[in-house]
């Protein structure tokens, strides 16, 4: 009986995760080529568009958020799972369908997504559910559609209109309103859509999701209840700024109500809102502690006594 000498067995790598190794690093490149020019024409799209000037601050604040969970990240076990492939499939139809229809939000959000996926697939459930909020903070970076811009924009103008008129009558001003025009004796006042309030609207927003981070950590309700503020907090100060506006105009004349010093009131309003909504977490934060002191009081009270 002959022996024959069977084909030597390829060798196998002495440590398998060399494999997810390999494999991280071929999806890394493979998202940088794909999303990389969209990530740089977002970025010049945040450089030329005042309403979304804040984008920039976007990734350095969700990086510190990721950095804030890294103790928990130490710990968390590294076990990659097959479900991250249906986000990146999901990320790659939303960039499908933006390229398809020459749509940029989706095919910006798809990288989002594309991300998530990554990481549910290469570290897991539990490193995913600690990224989470980071990752999913990257959103706010996203422009909306202008589509979307267009119909929130003109009744957030309507509504500044009539509240800085409303505002103005009330001291006494000769004003009147027509639709988005304030006329008055010197002349009419065009509140443009760059007056709708969107643009400090977007930034609060975010600044209002920071505030809820920061100072209601593990208060879903009062993170929402601060978060959502931050839509009528916009229309104010917003129509403040159209009402100041309007009486520097009325006046001083309608030199006196533009350039450096239109500029300037929008610093001022943003400041303004800046510390309501900081004014508003710190009320927030008394009424809870009150209420939980006066919870812990009625439980340690005995009845019949």
């Amino acid at each position: 009986m002959t022996e024959q000498a069977l084909p030597p067995k390829p060798d196998l790598p002495s440590d398998p995760s060399r494999y997810s190794a390999w494999l991280a690093l071929g999806l890394t490149l493979l998202l940088g080529l794909v999303y990389w020019p969209i990530l740089d024409a977002m970025v010049h799209h945040w450089s030329i568009d005042p309403d979304y000037s804040h984008g920039f601050l976007i990734v350095p604040l969700a990086v510190y958020f990721a950095y804030e969970r890294k103790y928990d990240l130490e710990k968390a076990p590294i076990s990659g799972s097959w479900w991250g492939l249906v986000l990146l499939v999901a990320g790659l139809a939303l960039l499908s369908i933006g390229q398809l229809g020459s749509l940029l939000t989706p095919l910006r959000a798809g990288f989002v997504v594309s991300l998530m996926g990554f990481v549910l697939l290469m570290l897991g459930w539990p490193i995913f559910r600690i990224l989470f909020f980071p990752m999913s903070f990257l959103l706010l970076m996203v422009p909306l559609p202008q589509s979307l811009v267009n119909t929130i924009a003109f009744p957030l103008q309507l509504v500044a209109a009539k509240w800085a008129v409303a505002s103005l009558q009330q001291v006494g001003m000769p004003v009147l309103l027509e639709g988005n025009i304030i006329h008055l004796p010197q002349g009419e006042l065009f509140v443009a859509e760059a007056c709708s309030g969107l643009r400090s609207l977007m930034a609060l927003l975010t600044l209002g999701i920071v505030f809820a981070h920061f100072f209601r950590k593990g208060k879903l309700l009062e993170q929402i209840f601060l978060v959502a503020s931050t839509i009528p907090i916009a229309i104010f100060v917003n129509a403040f700024r159209v009402a100041l506006t309007a009486y520097l105009a009325h006046s001083y004349g309608f030199e006196a109500a533009g350039g450096f010093i239109h500029e300037f009131q929008g610093l001022i309003t943003f400041s303004l809102a800046f510390f309501m909504l900081l004014g508003e977490a710190s009320l927030i934060d008394r009424i809870s502690q009150r209420l939980r002191a006066q919870a812990g009081s009625s439980h340690h009270t005995e009845p019949g006594r």
